[in-house]
């Protein structure tokens, strides 16, 4: 740790640079647990290093991904836990660029506060590492900004971008999808990280004790349910592209299934999702009944309990589902692509 890089002008601003080497310290150990054999630099550089292993790849296609938790970081600050937070920005940038077909390489994190805690940027950064052990991504750099004046002292932000990897001809582009493919559901652990300005305004959750259980989520507490990480599909769904013959994947996010399940579907063709197939975990009830929201408007907000839709020939969909269970998801139809003007179409 840097013992001579002292500013008293800059403390009595607000900004404790050592206290920046000693968050840097306290992360070291987390982020070992994700370097892979590609990283080529130490934390501290100005640049992360990796060499990219070509092996298998005739036509390599980088495929990068970049995004934040967004509001749902206010309950991390009312909750005061911020181990978790990391998994979801992680989650939220290596789920997109799977969509593509893509392996996640390295990933970088940027963590900009009022006051740098350096133990609470270090339980943010672990979940950042857990994320990216969960991803089979390294943590090959990051930026922690401390902005006194501009975040109150006990908040923060959170953003990560990734990159990964992908043959040319192995890329999911959709331009193989027919009538009559099957639709599968990725299961959700909870709300992920979309629509936490309508979640945070349904349950005003300022003025809620959320450590009390409540029975309409098993007894969990409302702030436990709505911080589970997001789940992470890089691995299963690597897992199944070796074996069948993937022709869409959508990471369902803000927009829900409205936004996000035509997004991976050409112009033509349509899909058909079974409302009742649909495995809508107690949280979303709960959010539907004390915030008085509709069903569309529910399906077009939430994930309702699908974290990703993959798509693939009918005839191979009991082996994908196979797959798919055996990585460790359960996984389960709701619906199938149809030919038709009408993108998505919920029944």
């Amino acid at each position: 740790m840097n013992t001579q890089s002292r500013s008293d002008s800059y403390a009595a601003a607000g900004v404790d640079i050592t206290a920046g080497y000693r968050a840097v310290e306290l992360m070291r150990k987390h982020i070992a647990a994700t370097l892979t054999p590609g990283v080529c630099s130490d934390v501290g550089g100005f640049g992360g290093l990796f060499e990219l292993d070509l092996t298998g790849l005739k036509r390599p296609v980088l495929v990068s991904g970049t995004d934040g938790v967004g509001t749902k970081l206010k309950l991390a600050f009312l909750m005061d836990r911020h181990d978790t937070v990391g998994i979801d920005c992680v989650a939220m940038c290596v789920n997109d660029i799977i969509c593509c077909g893509a392996r996640p390489l390295f990933f970088l994190d940027y963590i900009a506060c009022g006051k740098n805690v350096p133990e609470r940027i270090e339980a943010v950064v672990k979940g950042v590492c857990d994320g990216c052990v969960q991803a089979g991504a390294a943590l090959i750099g990051g930026e922690t900004a401390e902005m006194p004046g501009f975040y109150p002292a006990d908040e923060y932000d959170l953003a990560g971008y990734c990159t990964g990897v992908v043959d040319r001809g192995a890329i999911i582009d959709n331009k193989t999808m027919r009538a009559g493919d099957a639709v599968l559901a990725l299961p959700s652990s909870g709300v992920h990280s979309n629509g936490f300005s309508l979640v945070r305004k349904v349950f005003d959750v300022e003025r809620r004790d959320l450590n009390a259980p409540v029975d309409e989520l098993g007894g969990k507490s409302l702030g436990e349910t709505l911080l589970t990480p997001t789940r992470i599909y890089v691995k299963p769904v690597l897992e199944l592209l070796r074996s069948v013959s993937v022709r869409g994947i959508s990471h369902i996010t803000g927009g829900g299934f409205y936004e996000n399940i035509p997004r991976s579907i050409p112009e033509g063709l349509g899909a058909r999702i079974e409302k009742r197939a649909v495995r809508v975990l107690p949280i979303f009830d709960l959010i539907a009944r004390t915030g008085g929201i509709d069903e569309r408007d529910m399906f077009n907000t939430f994930n309702m309990g699908v974290g990703m839709s993959v798509v693939v020939p009918a005839d191979q969909a009991d082996r994908a589902l196979a797959i798919l269970r055996a990585a460790g998801e359960d996984a389960y139809c709701i619906g199938e692509i149809r030919a038709s003007d009408e993108r998505i179409e919920l029944c």
